[in-house]
């Protein structure tokens, strides 16, 4: 080697060297299921990286696809952290890709919105309830409760996701059933519901309307609350979300440290970071409810339903919840559908 050739090489052995003792190497966090579009992620990722310097590259699977690949990489980890839908997540959990981890403002994470352990914990959550084209309903009431949806007044006005394949529509069922009485261990109540709804001929699509909805093709949908306020703020629709006064469930989107991951401490920054006051009030911004009630902004909070209202809307045990889906799958098909 020339000594110029050598030179070189002992300057960038010392900038490398350099760079690992302050941290300036390249910091990255590899998320799965982190999209851009979804509940504004690029507006958190590039509050990730501006406050702790960590690159957390955008990724655009789904909570079915994150898993899948979690499974498929078990022996030798690329993601660090991932983010999921909870019953994907109780099922990354017994299938041993998660790690416990109790991240800064653990104890704000109320009790049922975690894993006691920390292998899963929520960031933010969605509420199941009726979102309303106000303009669609031509003077009808708003209906208020789940036995108004029953009545003839609603007739072809109705919209669910078919529960038997969509995720969102199981959380209606489960909804529904909590709210007239059943539980994970009894669905009839739900089963009963739908059959009655069939006389007012809802419209039951496989996959999100929420364009049906705005083009007021769909005028009431059961569907999550983050949806309608998107609608009403963002879309500027006449649109009004409802919680219906029997009751409803809310469902956490949580976030977990993979098991073996190969950034752990960049991981764990990532983590905290979401939990903060800043990194919650970017998912209340995109009109998801922070875990943490405390760090929603007062003129974010404005915009939502008041937590009075929100007292109605409960947690379920969401392991029995994933466990019975198949189960009420199968029903619906044979008794409603």
């Amino acid at each position: 080697m020339t000594p110029t050739l050598q030179r070189l090489a002992r300057i960038g052995l010392l900038a490398a060297a350099g760079l690992a003792a302050t941290g300036a190497w390249a910091q990255t966090a590899i998320c799965y299921n982190c999209p851009t579009e979804w509940a504004d992620w690029g507006t958190q990722l590039r509050a990730i990286k501006a406050k702790t310097g960590i690159t957390v590259p955008a990724d655009n699977k789904n909570s079915g696809q994150a898993l899948a690949q979690l499974v498929a990489e078990k022996a030798s980890p690329v993601a660090d952290v991932t983010y999921l839908g909870v019953t994907f997540a109780i099922q990354a959990q017994k299938d041993g890709v998660l790690a416990p981890y109790q991240p800064a403002h653990w104890k704000d994470i109320p009790d049922g919105m975690k894993d006691p352990a920390g292998n899963w914990f929520s960031i933010h959550s969605g509420t199941l309830g009726f979102m309303v084209n106000v303009d669609a309903l031509k003077g009808k009431p708003v209906p208020k409760s789940w036995a108004d949806l029953l009545k003839p007044d609603y007739k072809g006005l109705i919209g669910y996701l078919d529960p038997a394949s969509a995720f969102v529509g199981y959380v209606g069922a489960v909804a529904v059933n909590e709210a007239r009485g059943g539980t994970l261990a009894n669905l009839t109540p739900a089963i009963d519901y739908f059959k009655a709804l069939q006389k007012n001929e809802p419209i039951v699509p496989k996959q999100t309307s929420y364009a049906r909805v705005l083009s007021g093709e769909i005028a009431i949908l059961l569907d999550f609350d983050f949806n309608a306020y998107r609608a009403k703020y963002k879309d500027g629709a006449n649109v009004q979300f409802v919680i219906p006064a029997e009751g409803t469930v809310v469902v956490p989107y949580v976030m977990s440290l993979v098991n073996k991951a190969p950034h752990p401490v960049e991981a764990k920054k990532v983590l905290d970071f979401v939990l903060s006051d800043e990194g919650q009030a970017i998912w209340a911004k995109a009109y998801l409810r922070p875990v943490r009630a405390s760090a929603m902004p007062k003129e974010v909070q404005a915009q939502f339903l008041p937590a009075t209202e929100y007292a109605r809307a409960k947690t379920v045990d969401y392991g029995r919840m994933a466990a019975g889906q198949r189960e009420f799958s199968d029903r619906y098909l044979k008794e409603v559908r």
